[in-house]
């Protein structure tokens, strides 16, 4: 298939991206707006729609051009969180509006103008060909339950005997200015609700009930009171936050039948989630032998730390962005999770794109000469990655 003539620009991709309310998990076009780009150049482009038990079926996009490797794959997500208070913006969330030399929408930040993008540079390197493959794994379901997006796509490739080489994540990861960051990594992160239950009475009678606040308040504090560690070479030390503290009593004379606390743990990897729930549950169980205090907890682990050693690859990406915008990035693993964290077991990942100062908050936005030397590092990134500058 002979690649269309004209050049494909970033903004334009990523107007017609934003113009698209794909809030998780509605797709609402999105992905048909890639393929339109996509299939011209000669990417097969392969819908896979996933489902789950109690959670909403998602379509997501597999496009790749060539069969051979080295494999080079651009990961991203087309979803998009909601835009919160409508009447807060100062332009239509989705009208994909240019301001002041900035780009307004929904996405523009996260991270749909990084995809536009990653399809213009590609539209550049297929077109003078290359060696090897070139892939976009894209999902709907990054800002939602992440159950029938990534972690499934990368589960059909795997049993098809479909591999990757390395990866590039598109998510917003500069903070000041675009090259000043690059992720190499991701702490993990574990949720957890622990509901401590008692026996309702009159706060006039307390030996007749069990108050399950004070054996709620001492579990949280005890958790609270531990250093878990001081950071690494490569991870800032974790973090255990308490989110919420509830025992839905609004009588000032009733004491409460239970009492319940969620927290989350962002750690790096000197623990795992596994070994963290370990650690709570020795806590709970100490307080409840002391107080005798009943309790329920639940964990669940949204994601592992993990560290991509910075070598090649990375090197690579940091020269490419150095080289457009005169700013030596700093690897750096600081941030939340993204989908890297089902990449990682499956091929050595990085994250870059644009800047994250707007990303989910009212007015997100990009700026416009940015979205446009973000193309040009991402083609610099290919065309050394395919000169085989990354060990591939």
């Amino acid at each position: 298939m002979t690649a269309p003539a004209t050049p494909y620009k970033p903004l334009d991709i990523a107007v017609e991206l934003i113009r698209c309310p794909s809030v998780t998990p509605a797709d609402a076009g999105a992905l048909g707006v890639l393929e339109r780009y996509l299939a011209p150049l000669g990417f097969t482009c392969e819908r896979m729609r996933f489902s789950d038990k109690d959670t909403p079926d998602i379509d997501n996009l597999y496009a790749r051009f060539g069969s051979g490797h080295p494999h080079f794959c651009f990961a991203g997500h087309t979803d998009v969180v909601p835009v919160g208070e409508a009447g807060a913006w100062t332009v239509d969330p989705f009208a994909a509006q240019v301001k002041d030399g900035r780009l307004y929408g929904r996405g523009a930040a996260d991270m749909k103008s990084a995809i536009a993008s990653f399809v213009a540079a590609a539209q550049r390197v297929v077109a003078e060909g290359f060696q090897g493959s070139i892939s976009l794994l894209i999902t709907g379901d990054e800002e939602g339950p992440s159950i029938n997006g990534t972690k499934k796509m990368l589960e059909r490739l795997a049993a098809r005997g479909e591999t990757i080489d390395h990866c590039i994540v598109g998510e917003p990861t500069c903070v000041d200015r675009l090259g000043d960051t690059i992720k190499v990594g991701r702490r993990g992160s574990i949720n957890g609700w622990l509901t401590v239950t008692g026996t309702q009475g009159h706060v006039a009678y307390p030996q007749l009930a069990d108050n399950p606040v004070p054996p709620l308040l001492e579990m949280l504090r005890r958790l609270d009171a531990h250093v878990l560690d001081e950071g690494t070479d490569h991870f800032q030390p974790s973090n255990l936050e308490i989110t919420s503290v509830d025992v839905g009593n609004t009588a000032t004379n009733v004491i409460p039948g239970s009492a319940r606390a969620v927290f989350n743990i962002r750690f790096n990897d000197l623990h795992t989630g596994a070994s963290l729930e370990a650690w709570m549950r020795s806590v709970f169980d100490a307080v409840a032998a002391e107080t005798g205090a009943r309790y329920e907890f639940k964990a669940v682990t949204s994601g592992e730390a993990f560290f991509t050693e910075p070598g090649n690859f990375s090197a690579l990406i940091a020269e490419a962005a150095e080289k457009v915008t005169g700013v030596a990035p700093e690897l750096s693993t600081s941030g939340g999770t993204s989908d890297a964290r089902f990449i990682r077991a499956y091929a050595p990942v990085v994250e870059f794109g644009l800047t994250n100062a707007t990303m989910h908050k009212t007015d997100e936005n990009a700026g416009v000469d940015d979205i446009a030397r973000l193309a040009d590092i991402y083609e610099a990134v290919l065309r050394g990655y395919f000169a085989g500058r990354a060990g591939a």
